[in-house]
Order: C-alpha cells, then structure tokens, then sequence
C-alpha cells in the first residue's frame, strides 16, 4: 500500500503476541430468504488471511462484524453460521457468543487464550451501528467514543484491525471510533482493496478503460465524473442505461417507452451531465452504435441511425460488442461497474457475456465491484481470470468517485497520533 496515498499502518508494525486485538470484518452475506442461510461466502473467504495471520502472531481476537441493517431486515440474522464457516475455512475453532458487547461478550473476550479468537453478536443489535442512527445522530468520531460498543470493548484491547473496506463509507463506531484511542492497523484485505482501486486511479497502465453499464447510473456518473477530470480514464464503454443516457445526450430519440422508463426513475437528471461529458470529453466516451429489442419472443437488434422504435432495449447490439471487445483487448487496465443488459433473460445476455469473455481473455491489468457485476461475471466466466474482485459495491463507487471515506480518514488520522 502506498502510504503517501492511504496513511494506513500495516499490520506487521505491530506485536500481537498475547494482546488482545478488535478485528472489524465485513462478512455481510446474501441470505437465503426462507432458510435464513448464507448463500454466498465470498466475503467470508475474503476475510481468512487477516484472522489466520493475527492468531499466527498468537493474539486474542475479537471479531465484530455486521449482518443485514433496518433497510435490509429479511437479512438480519446472528453471526454464528458466519462463526462456523469461518472455523471451517480456517481450520480453527471461532467461538460464538450470541451478544455484541455485553456482559457476557465482555468476558469471552477477557477469557481468550494467545491464538484464539471469539466471533460477537451482530453490531446491527445496536442502535448505534445502524444505518438509521447513523443519517439522523451524525456523530462525529470524538463523541463515538461514549457509544456502548467502544466503551465497553475498547478497554479490554490492546489494538484494532480493520478489514472492512466494503463497509468504508460507513461513519459507524465500529468503524471509525476506535481509532481515536487504540493502535489501529489496517488487514490484508484493506489493503489489496486500496491497492487495487488506487492502481486503476492513480498508476494504472494505459490505456485505462471504464466499462460502466447497469441500471444503478448514480454510480456510473459519479465514477464517470472523476476519472474523466482528473485524466485516470482513456476510454469510458458506455452501455446499460448509461449507455441510453449517453445517446440522448447526443441528441438521439430512443422512443417512447425507453425515454418514459428514464423519466419514471427520475434519471433525466443526468441528461445534463451527459451533454457535459460528451462536450468536455466526448473523444474518451463510446456509446452503443446498435441495440437489442424483443418483439414477439424473438431478438432483434436495430442500428442507432435507425432510431426511434417503440421497444424497450434491454442489451447493446453485436456492432457495439465488437466495439467494446476491440477497446477491452488493447487496454492496459481495465475498470467494470454494471452489465451491459439484462443478462438474467437469455435473449440479452449476449453484451453482458461477451464482455466478461473479452475481459478474461484480456492481457490488462482487471478490476471489478459491485454485487450485480460480481454476480454476472460469476455467471459467465471464471473470475479468477479477473486481477481483482472488489469486495465492495458501495465504497467502492465513491472512492473511484474521488468522495471522502469515513473509514480511510479514521485510520489517516490513527497514523498519524501518538498512543500513550
């Protein structure tokens, strides 16, 4: 990690053995909603390396993490499958204890042994670590230290480890508190999330290239936004509804029923910074030169000159795929947020599929985020041909969108301070 980009300490700056470390994870996991079961342990797997290397160094280990939120209540569960899964990964028993920071969690942690570690009860227990406490209380990381959590576990530790970039742009006590009085260290997949993002950002091989797709645009634009401005980006591939913004910033008709999807969602607003973009730099930014429709069962695919149609495009057409599999070969690095279709329906899932299939054939250095990215790479290739998968959806958009982390400026200012 470049320090003079992150300022964030490196684990191995610490003696762990016999001390008693707060690891902060993000091992928030899609739940079978009827089983309440984790269906996908990725974020799991991802979090291995920093507790195999802290009970190495023969430390007593807290783990905190998060499951589900206010806004996610179906997904709200206790940590223990997480426990156990992660005994099983490690080979080494994670204690569970169904209690976040009471008495009981208290002295679990007291009880440990060198080279153990204890899973606590789900930090979304409290009041203090949800979403809602967050966006109405807005404590600042100073007044975090009355919180319950810190104030009863900080005693007990003698540092903290966070590994929960995915969870970076959380202002949560679990997440940036803590700092503000314990030597605090940054884990292994921190840093290789940094790492890779800061590699796309700040020393990416060129030509860099974005492909930005999906229905969620906030992200793609607020990406779009830095990139473009501060030279990062060569090529912006344009596609989903990105792609459909761009074209009627260009003055293209897409018909009624695509343009009153647009407007139903509200995301005419980015009509405006479209036409920016296209204005400042419309050289680095490749939209779609053909679209696919269904009418009938059937696929068809209609050139943009040959616009308006009355039909829903649901993926870019085989001109523009040959387009962007062009641009994805010759690129040095290579950035994916979003599909370029709904892939899910076997009739649009050509773009989404030969992009992945160009990517994991690509020489470039590759990078991709985001849940719906990372689902639709897993479907049609095998991402241990990407460099990177980012564990983050939201933190990731807004570190690439240049925006403060609350994470990454708690642990800048850990680096900074003295502990007596």
């Amino acid at each position: 990690m470049d320090v003079k980009i992150t300022k964030i300490r490196s684990m191995d700056e610490f003696n762990y053995e016999g001390k008693t470390v707060i690891l902060r994870i993000d091992v928030n996991s899609p739940i079978d909603p009827v089983t309440k079961k984790i269906v996908n342990e990725n974020r799991i797997k991802k979090s291995i390396p920093t507790i195999k290397y802290l009970l190495e160094k023969k430390a007593k280990v807290a783990i905190i993490a998060h499951q589900g939120d206010t806004l996610d209540y179906h997904n709200l569960i206790p940590m223990e499958e997480h426990a156990q899964k992660l005994s099983s990964l490690l080979g080494i028993e994670i204690k569970y204890i169904d209690d976040v920071c009471g008495i009981a969690a208290r002295e679990a942690v007291k009880n440990l042994k060198p080279g153990e570690a204890v899973f606590l009860g789900n930090l979304r227990y409290l009041c203090e670590e949800i979403s809602t406490f967050e966006d109405v209380v807005k404590l600042e990381p100073y007044e975090m230290l009355n919180t319950y959590l810190v104030r009863s576990l900080a005693p007990l530790a003698d540092y903290y480890v966070n590994d929960a970039f995915a969870a970076a742009h959380r202002n949560a006590p679990s997440m940036v508190a803590f700092q503000e009085i314990l030597p605090s260290a940054g884990g292994i997949l921190l840093k290789k999330e940094i790492d890779a993002l800061c590699k796309v950002m700040e020393n990416p091989d060129r030509p860099n290239v974005f492909v930005l797709g999906g229905l969620k645009i906030s992200d793609a634009f607020g990406m779009m936004k830095q990139v473009l401005e501060n030279g990062s980006a060569d090529k912006i591939l344009a596609c989903g509804v990105t792609g459909h913004i761009m074209l009627m910033a260009k003055g293209y008709n897409l018909g009624e029923k695509n343009e009153k999807f647009i407007k139903d969602r509200s995301l005419d607003v980015f009509l405006k910074p479209a036409k920016e973009y296209i204005e400042n730099f419309g050289e680095k930014i490749i939209y779609p030169v053909d679209l696919a429709f269904e009418k009938d069962g059937e696929r068809f695919e209609i050139n943009i000159e040959s616009l308006p149609v009355n039909e829903l495009f649901l993926d870019i057409g085989q001109k523009t795929i040959e387009i962007f599999k062009k641009e994805i070969a010759s690129a040095g690095t290579i950035f994916v947020n979003g599909p370029a279709g709904v892939y899910e329906n076997k009739l649009f899932e050509n773009g989404t599929r030969e992009i992945w299939k160009a990517i994991a054939n690509a020489k470039g250095y590759s990078v991709i985020g985001g849940g719906d990215t990372v689902s639709a790479a897993q479907k049609f290739i095998d991402t241990s041909n990407i460099n990177y998968v980012c564990t983050a959806g939201g933190a990731m958009v807004r570190f690439l969108s240049g925006v403060k982390m609350p994470l990454i400026e708690a642990m800048k200012k850990a680096y900074s301070r003295e502990y007596k």
